[in-house]
């Protein structure tokens, strides 16, 4: 037997693979007691603000947060102050002046504060980015604990654009410094409508 033989001989004698039970995923992930406060901190701190309102209040909560706001894209149905159709402008670049942009989101985070934004209703993905400002817009009932419980309720089968946002536009690369609004919107509410 050659040397190297012997040492694929002492390799194979000695590596020993035991069988182990794999760990249950069951309730795996972090659980808030109060999923709202823990998404506010979390938003707040990237400088954002999280609020709960009536779906009856919100026009008039939007309008008394952004009252001077001139050119608003709304893709929520039951909000009226939109004046501005985005989904009209052939090109992105055509929504450039956009003051205020009410959007729907789908469900959000409470670890990281982060929301999942997919509407296919909405021609221009840019229009998260490009607005002045951004309010989005969330059913109280659609707040997670945790990316697991995120993930879950992602469908890839139905490939397109989908994003997580959480926040107003920032940037912190120069000496580790908070920017905000530096590539996007300047400001960043999230309003959950009561159930």
């Amino acid at each position: 037997m050659t040397s190297k033989e012997k040492i694929l001989k002492n390799i194979k004698d000695n590596n020993l693979v035991k069988s182990v039970k794999l760990p249950s995923y069951e309730n795996f992930g972090i659980k808030f007691e109060n999923k709202f406060e823990t998404f506010s901190t979390m938003l707040e701190s990237v400088g954002g603000k999280a609020l709960i309102v009536k779906k009856e209040e919100l026009d008039a909560t939007i309008k008394s947060l952004y009252p001077d706001e001139k050119q608003i894209a709304c893709n929520v149905d039951f909000c009226t102050l939109g004046n501005f159709d985005a989904n009209k402008c052939d090109d992105a670049h055509d929504l450039k002046d956009i003051d205020l942009a009410i959007v729907k989101g789908n469900f959000a985070v409470a670890e990281n504060g982060a929301i999942w934004m997919k509407n296919e209703k909405n021609r221009h993905r840019a229009l998260y980015f490009i607005a002045q400002n951004i309010v989005i817009v969330i059913n109280e009932n659609e707040l997670l604990n945790n990316m697991h419980e995120a993930y879950e309720k992602i469908s890839f089968e139905n490939s397109g654009y989908g994003v997580f946002i959480s926040g107003p536009s920032k940037t912190a690369d120069i000496e580790q410094s908070l920017v905000i609004g530096a590539h996007g919107p300047k400001s960043g509410y999230v309003i959950f409508i009561k159930s």
